[in-house]
């Protein structure tokens, strides 16, 4: 770790914390890529995959759903990027022999790294319960076995979840199939992430996605930042926010870290600045607001705009494209002259003066984008988060304009993807008129589970079937705690994966664990090599083709896999076969399918085999980007918060708001390494970071190991111990640890009131002190170093 003794002067971090002292990008990223590789062992072959990635005819990532420029760099990946591609390509494979030679109850014990390190699954399998071990199987067994399980089942008992890296195909036949079979239980990541997104969103401006595009960012004149950290969870934004702010575009940043990602960066691509050590400072104002905070900033904006309107006559605010296209102005009006500055700065633990100050650059700006992560979806009052910087946004109008918008960032490749060709638990998202003409059927029409909704069904007993396409569920969840005990009362799981995760550990009484192709591979069917589909987050579609040679000559794609379950639970009578529903045939051809999700969504998807691959994707439309509203009023929505903390807790003594993050070196639950390189933390995640005021008034010290205790007032007991005081640059009273070791802390019932997506942002914990830390070796941090670094002694960056 290293710590930062520089002054504070207002832009820098404050002395005796941790910190990283370079920028974002440069050296360290390639450093970063290198050990990546060396340690998976990849394969030669996976140097040209990564050529060919997020380019053209090439293979789209499967990290980050940031969008895919017509003219792409040379090297069109980042750090986090090219790790997720030499993960999936390692030499390293997760064989038969290898379960032979460990129960799952003894793999329980190691460590997310070190199970997905064993490499990439090669043979279906079967959980043997009496040996405890997985065995072998064939895809036969294990496909009439799962058919045989679920018709044995009421269908609305089972859960089809859905990671957010399968394609656009895949998507669209288990979706189809969770309907034929009988339910709409579809959560997926979203119901973990950005669900707050596609409520609140389609609610106030008709669509449940963001308004930009890549181009907007070419001609925005300032961008606002709140809870996205740019730097590990999307760093080929960056090249686009470098060129805005070297064209003078401005960005202002809302976030109780200070992320180096929005700070400066070194461009890999540039010799001279990789040659010098130079880089570009990105945010001209970073204010740390308090975790839940984010409601009374943006209303202290909001209130500064006002004021200026009025100053000057009513010049300021877009008072005719209010009149023309919004309803809600006058009663947001009245919130905010009812709201005072001192409750604004209470809640938001910003100061008036600064607050005003990134006022300024909002007014001084004609086109402004607002940006944001999940620093304002995962909270208990998160739609109002994200209400509000619609309101700011609608203010000038700059919702529905080039240059101007709205801007989600999201996660995972295809997650926003998934929900438009079907996965979702909620009918009205869903043309099922269109389905039922298509496939000659009645579609459910009952709401199905969101997440929280599963595991809570999963602790009552109601859900008996769960199956996995991707994803790490029961290590992604809130509670974990709690539900994982429960899940063995399960009746059937199964895990459709490359590699090994936890999850993969807690079985139901009929378990199956099933090894995919990557989507960095050849995929060979019937028709020949074959192409998925993946949705960014601009709403453009991108054709991708893997080239690589499979990990094994047993995988399945996802698509096969799907249908294969499909076809054995609902053909198993073949005078019930439905003519219309041709799975070996959509298999052979993934054509097939893009033509039925060209007819299901016509609008969006027309000739979408011809489309696939234009240059930059091809964009399937937003109805707010053109100002045509599709919400209750046919206009867009202003609110007024009853609230200004979107966290719904109580401040006492003793409390703190805990906020759950991911390292430099994680991809949601997959950890490549132990490097936080860009906060400066190395060699562990077991960690709290806390303000050094906050550890001196709790009576502790840095390299302390502590407790951390869930403060939900719900009569259940939630601890995590051992981890080790970290001293950080965070606003008094937030402190943050890693996500998902920490989530055990997260109560099923703290979720966002309108999407129940998990509220991981600021969550009420206490402290209880275990004693001073004794082992001061890689990965700690002594008293005594900290001690010596304050005094001027040697930083240490290891």
């Amino acid at each position: 770790m290293t710590t930062d003794t520089s002054p504070d002067n207002g832009t820098d971090e404050h002395p005796d914390t941790v910190s990283y002292e370079g920028s974002t990008g440069g050296w360290g990223s390639m450093r970063g890529m290198v050990q990546t590789m060396a340690r998976e062992m990849s394969s030669p072959g996976a140097l040209a995959t990564l050529a060919t990635q997020n380019k053209t005819g090439g293979f789209m990532c499967t990290s980050c759903a940031w969008g895919k420029p017509k003219h792409p760099h040379a090297f069109e990946f980042c750090e986090n990027g090219a790790k997720a591609t030499l993960w999936e390509l390692t030499s390293h494979r997760c064989t038969p022999e290898f379960f032979a030679e460990h129960t799952v109850s003894e793999l329980r014990g190691w460590s997310d790294h070190d199970l997905e390190h064993v490499g990439r699954l090669t043979h279906p399998m079967r959980f043997d319960a009496a040996s405890d071990h997985y065995v072998e199987c064939s895809w036969d067994e294990a496909f009439t076995a799962i058919g045989a399980e679920l018709r044995s089942i009421d269908p609305k008992s089972a859960v089809f979840y859905a990671s957010g890296r399968a394609s656009l195909e895949t998507s669209y036949l288990y979706a189809l199939f969770a309907r034929l079979y009988g339910h709409n239980n579809l959560p997926d990541s979203s119901n973990m992430c950005h669900e707050t997104t596609s409520v609140t969103l389609n609610e106030l401006i008709g669509s449940p996605v963001g308004t930009c595009v890549l181009e907007d960012f070419e001609e925005c004149d300032a961008i606002f930042f709140f809870g996205q950290n740019t730097g590990t969870n999307s760093p080929r934004f960056l090249h686009p926010l470098q060129k805005a702010v070297e064209r003078g575009c401005r960005i202002v940043t809302f976030n109780p870290i200070r992320e180096k990602g929005l700070l400066s960066f070194t461009n890999p691509q540039r010799v001279g600045q990789m040659l010098t050590g130079s880089d570009t400072d990105l945010s001209c104002q970073y204010l740390q607001v308090r975790a839940g905070g984010d409601i009374a900033a943006i209303m202290g904006l909001c209130k500064y705009v006002f004021a200026q309107d009025d100053a000057l006559g009513g010049t300021v605010i877009d008072h005719d494209f209010i009149a023309q296209h919004c309803t809600g102005f006058d009663a947001f009006r009245a919130r905010a002259d009812a709201t005072s500055w001192e409750r604004i700065e209470q809640e938001s633990g910003l100061s008036r003066a600064d607050i005003e100050e990134a006022g300024r650059v909002y007014l001084g700006a004609e086109r402004v984008i607002g940006v944001y992560g999940m620093g304002l979806t995962q909270h208990v009052h998160g739609f109002e988060n994200i209400a509000m910087l619609v309101n700011l946004l609608l203010m000038r109008g700059h919702i529905g304009r080039k240059g101007a918008g709205i801007c989600p960032v999201r996660g995972h490749s295809n997650v926003q993807g998934q929900r438009t060709v079907g996965i979702s638990e909620k009918p009205e998202l869903v043309p099922l008129d269109k389905l039922a003409e298509q496939f000659g059927f009645e579609p459910p029409r009952d709401t199905g589970m969101t997440t929280v909704e599963v595991c809570e069904a999963v602790l009552d007993g109601s859900a008996k079937a769960f199956i996995g396409l991707g994803g790490n569920f029961l290590r992604a969840i809130p509670d974990q705690g709690r539900v994982e005990p429960a899940w063995g009362q399960l009746q059937l799981t199964v895990q459709i994966a490359t590699k090994l995760n936890r999850n993969h550990l807690f079985n139901g009484r009929t378990a199956y664990l099933l090894p995919c192709l990557g989507r960095s591979e050849e995929d060979i069917q019937a028709s020949g090599p074959q192409t998925v589909t993946i949705e960014d987050s601009f709403s453009h579609i991108h054709g991708s083709r893997g080239h690589r040679t499979p990990a094994s000559e047993h995988l399945m794609s996802e698509t096969a896999i799907v249908a294969g379950i499909a076809k054995a639970t609902l053909e198993a009578n073949p005078l019930k076969t439905n003519p219309k529903v041709r799975w070996d045939a959509w298999t052979g051809d993934y054509g097939l399918i893009r033509d039925l999700i060209a007819e299901t969504y016509h609008e969006q998807f027309h000739d979408m085999n011809a489309r696939m691959f234009e240059p930059g994707g091809f964009y399937r439309g937003n109805s707010a980007r053109e100002r045509i509203w599709k919400t209750d009023s046919g206009k867009a929505v202003f609110t007024a918060p009853q609230m200004l903390a979107a966290t719904d807790m109580e401040d006492m003594p003793g409390r703190y708001r805990l906020v759950t993050v991911r390292s430099n070196d994680q991809f949601n639950t997959t950890i490549y390494g132990y490097s936080d390189r860009l906060r400066g933390i190395e060699g562990t995640r077991d960690v709290v970071l806390i303000n050094p005021q906050d550890i001196a008034a709790a009576g502790l010290v840095a390299g302390q190991r502590i407790s951390l205790l869930g403060d939900a007032e719900d009569g259940h007991d939630r601890r995590i111990d051992n981890l080790e005081v970290v001293p950080f640059d965070l606003p008094s009273g937030t402190i943050v640890g890693y996500y998902p070791e920490l989530n055990p802390l997260i109560a099923l019932s703290h979720h966002d009131r309108t999407s129940k997506t998990p509220a991981s942002k600021a969550v009420p914990v206490r402290i209880a002190a275990l004693g001073l830390a004794i082992s001061f070796g890689h990965g700690t941090l002594s008293r005594n170093t900290i001690a010596q670094r304050s005094a001027g002694g040697e930083n240490e960056d290891r």
